[in-house]
């Protein structure tokens, strides 16, 4: 006879099954069955409290991110569950697989306004692969089963199912079976052979190509067959900012990051290519500048696993609909060694302009007593840190300069909001990131306003002791909303300057050592101590107010029209 279990123990079951070692979550009222079973396998099941539903999102992703697996997170309904949807609409843009379960009001309860009950449905389904109601607790080993395999599978994404108590509650029978297969759900499509050969034959024939690399890279796990692509028919690579690390940052190939700061060459060079070869990225809008003058000379191939992504944005003239990795397995063979000196060169100039323009004065101050910049601090602690440690940032002006100093040396080394931008993000993402890349190191770079967003989840770290190294970057002000009034509004910082509290003795409160720098003198010596540090530290650098992110493409302009400071645009030629 099969053994008969509550809806709570087989969801519980079915995470074991689905090898998940780790949940993060919060207890309420009506998800407490799910937690009451929890309590019996906490030998085989690590169960992280955070202090908010979002943080236990934003952990989850980061978790998911560093080690290529499904978040899970479970809260209570209602407000617990209306909390998840910034995490669920930031994992949808960035493709990160989560299961996430929410308890829900008993199913004779629905539609009455019983007390902390919600639409999950209704609410969640815009941001989600998929949502589902379980309201029987024969459905649970089916809903968890096709959750999994939803969410981990094709584009990755975010699924909810929203749990009833009295299901929960319900007896079921045991026997959980994976899912391996959805009828119309084709997660990946069939790869078409004609059109790795028209691919190869615009490679081979081209004279200035361009790869553009994005998160698909990494979510395929095909760095190395992007790699041998590029090596062997010389092929310049860019990265979007979520497709960073997909090369060692000092690749020769690797000529940098797209878009609105992203460096001299790529952006340029977009528009000086004959052929772009976009893998796994959107053509975002930070990416292309104005659509109408984006890479005019040349043709455009893209490949990826989403249809809903070929042109949408940018039209494309060769759609190859498949897994980024099968497809370059695919076009190796067929592709010729070949050499391009010249259009290399071509972005080591315009490289080399932007080192000496902007690079230098962001990343090496001069006097001592000054307040240390963005970029020199990233600099210094990337400098210093172990090879394949990973970054995770927050949203802003410490987003984009620790994205564009930071030097990564291995595979999945960046975790950031890209898609949504949300402030927050970073420190539950950061203790999401440790606790599924224990063995690496995890630096957040974040602001002053993102981290006081979730500056409630140090409760996280003081309670698990997650070995997070956190740089704020200080300047009292929302800084990348004041260097948008600064150069666009006249100086008009409306609502951008910050009271903050003492950082340092915020931390401390939370058990957690810190670091003031007020001036560039003390970085390196600050730096050394954090790094070497094997515990969880806060290093708060005073940094400049008036300090900004260049070179920057205001938003309106092609991609080649950049900024290399408040009043000089570069002059390529």
């Amino acid at each position: 006879m099969p053994e008969k279990i509550t809806g709570a123990e087989a969801l519980i079951r079915g995470l074991i099954a689905e090898d998940v070692d780790r949940v993060f979550g919060y207890p309420g009222g009506y998800i407490i069955p799910v937690f009451d079973r929890l309590y019996d396998y906490m030998d085989r099941i690590n169960c992280v409290l955070t202090r908010h539903e979002q943080g236990a999102m934003h952990a989850a992703q980061g978790y998911a991110r560093a080690s290529h697996r499904t978040g899970v997170v479970i809260v209570t309904s209602g407000p617990a569950a209306t909390n998840l949807i910034t995490g669920l609409s930031d994992a949808m843009m960035d493709s990160t697989p989560l299961v996430v379960v929410t308890g829900q009001a008993p199913s004779d309860m629905l539609g009455t306004d019983a007390f902390q009950e919600t639409d999950v449905m209704g609410i969640t389904q815009p941001v989600t692969k998929w949502s589902y109601q379980i309201r029987h607790a024969s459905e649970v080993n089916w809903a968890v089963a096709r959750a999994f395999h939803i969410a981990s599978t094709g584009r990755p994404g975010p699924v909810v199912l929203d749990f009833t108590k009295d299901a929960q509650n319900e007896l079921t029978e045991s026997g959980y079976e994976p899912c391996n297969f959805i009828r119309s759900y084709i997660p990946r499509p069939e790869l078409n052979p004609a059109d790795i050969k028209t691919l190869a034959n615009l490679i081979n024939h081209s004279r200035r190509p361009m790869i553009l690399a994005g998160q698909g890279i990494t979510i395929s796990e095909a760095e190395e067959q992007l790699k041998a692509l590029a090596e062997k028919a010389d092929i310049p690579v860019a990265a979007t900012l979520l497709g960073l690390s997909a090369l060692p940052s000092d690749h020769r190939l690797f000529k940098g990051m797209l878009g609105m700061h992203g460096n001299f060459g790529p952006n340029i060079n977009t528009n000086r290519a004959d052929l772009i070869i976009a893998i796994g990225m959107r053509f975002d809008d930070r990416v292309t500048g104005v659509v109408e003058q984006y890479a005019p000379q040349a043709t455009i191939a893209h490949i990826d696993i989403d249809e809903a992504e070929f042109n949408k944005n940018i039209h494309v003239d060769l759609k190859v609909h498949a897994d980024a990795r099968e497809t370059l397995e695919a076009l190796l063979p067929l592709v010729n060694k070949s050499s391009r000196a010249g259009w290399i060169s071509a972005f080591d100039r315009h490289n080399a302009a932007e080192q000496r323009l902007v690079i230098d004065g962001a990343t090496h101050g001069t006097d001592p007593s000054e307040p240390a910049t963005m970029g020199e601090t990233a600099r210094i602690v990337s400098e210093a840190a172990a090879p394949g440690a990973i970054l995770v940032t927050d949203v802003g002006q410490n987003q984009m300069l620790s994205a564009r100093y930071f030097r990564f040396t291995a595979p999945r080394s960046i975790i950031t909001s890209g898609g949504l931008g949300t402030m927050g993000f970073g420190l539950p993402a950061a203790i999401g990131a440790k606790m599924g890349a224990p063995e690496r190191e995890v630096y957040l770079f974040t602001g002053d306003g993102g981290l006081q967003m979730t500056e409630q989840e140090f409760g996280t770290i003081m309670q698990y002791g997650t070995a997070v190294k956190i740089v704020l970057l200080n300047n009292n002000f929302l800084g990348n909303v004041r260097q948008w009034q600064s150069l666009f509004f006249k100086d008009r910082f409306s609502m951008t300057r910050m009271l903050n509290p003492d950082f340092k003795m915020l931390a401390a409160s939370y058990g957690i050592e810190a670091i003031d720098v007020a001036t560039r003198g003390e970085l390196p010596e600050a730096v050394k101590k954090f790094v070497e540090s094997e515990r969880p530290m806060l290093l708060n650098v005073n940094i400049r107010e008036t300090d900004m992110v260049f070179p920057m493409t205001p938003v309106g302009q092609p991609v080649d029209y950049i900024m290399i400071n408040p009043t000089d645009i570069y002059n390529p030629e």
